[in-house]
């Protein structure tokens, strides 16, 4: 499969850059074609302009400022993001990633006022996250990056694409085995990717 990873993490020696590495490594091991996308190496810019909120609901063309990531997206059969939760959210890179280029007419079309999902070329996704805190308390808070993954991307995505969501809870409390057991975890996904 052509797989785009995403990846919003800017400290490159982070447990979190380890298992991008680790992840993009898997991948193409196991034969598929990785189109890495670190955000910040490559100074994504997450903030929405004026111009493109205005502009949000028309025909983008290829002069648009995110036209490069809309065929990345469009050209991907997969998605593996790889992030920290940060105050139980997306990192702003990311989130601006969201808003910035899943734009109507990429992941979604509006019909009478409707929305109607449209990144069917899509066919699976995982995400391989850390969080500070533990999974009670992000339970407690509705655990929103799990629920973004879980339930708005896969309704953006290909009818019945299996999404998977790889924590690993209380980084702030975690030991090398904790670590080693997440970085085993995650392997074994990437590798039946």
């Amino acid at each position: 499969m052509n797989i785009l990873v995403l990846y919003a993490h800017p400290v490159e020696t982070s447990f979190n850059a380890g298992l991008h590495r680790m992840i993009v490594e898997r991948l193409t091991a196991a034969g598929h074609i990785v189109d890495d996308c670190d955000l910040y190496a490559e100074g994504f810019d997450p903030r929405l302009t004026r111009r493109e909120r205005l502009d949000y609901h028309n025909q983008r063309g290829s002069s648009d400022a995110v036209a490069s990531y809309v065929e990345r997206l469009l050209r991907a059969d997969a998605l593996v993001l790889s992030y920290p939760v940060w105050n139980y959210g997306f990192p702003a890179i990311l989130k601006g990633f969201f808003d910035r280029v899943f734009l109507p007419g990429v992941s979604f079309k509006l019909v009478d006022g409707k929305v109607q999902p449209s990144l069917h070329n899509i066919r699976k996704i995982a995400a391989v996250t850390t969080y500070g805190g533990s999974r009670f308390r992000a339970m407690l808070m509705g655990d929103p990056p799990r629920k973004l993954i879980k339930r708005m991307l896969r309704a953006a995505v290909k009818p019945g694409a299996p999404v998977s969501y790889l924590a690993h809870y209380a980084m702030n409390l975690s030991t090398d085995g904790t670590r080693k057991a997440f970085e085993a975890r995650v392997a074994a996904s990437m590798d039946v990717f």
